[in-house]
């Protein structure tokens, strides 16, 4: 088996920190969805740009949905075909309609 590449302390550092902030803001964007100060059209042009966004697992978003939890989600996601591990980078254009449909 392959052993993963030896870092030094500061590109370690590096990683932590980044991988940290990315925690950071899918945290934040879910908590604006939560809220409501955040639809799920302008989510989806924010993960255009923003390769962080981009990486949000779909099931945590739709979770994070008002009035939608973790078994709504799964149901949700099983009906228009969308993987478990799907990202949001990785929907395609039909799936991304029925689920602003879903919550327009």
């Amino acid at each position: 088996m392959a052993q993963p590449p030896q870092l030094t302390d500061e590109q370690r550092r590096q990683a932590l920190a980044k991988a940290a902030e990315a925690r950071r803001v899918r945290a934040e964007t879910k908590e604006l969805l939560k809220t409501g100060s955040l639809s799920l059209a302008e989510l989806f042009e924010q993960a255009e740009s923003d390769e962080l966004i981009a990486g949000l697992k779909v099931e945590s978003l739709l979770a994070a949905m008002p009035g939608t939890g973790k078994i709504k989600a799964k149901r949700l996601m099983e009906s228009v075909g969308i993987a478990e591990n799907r990202r949001i980078r990785g929907l395609g254009e039909n799936q991304r309609e029925t689920l602003l449909q879903e919550f327009a």
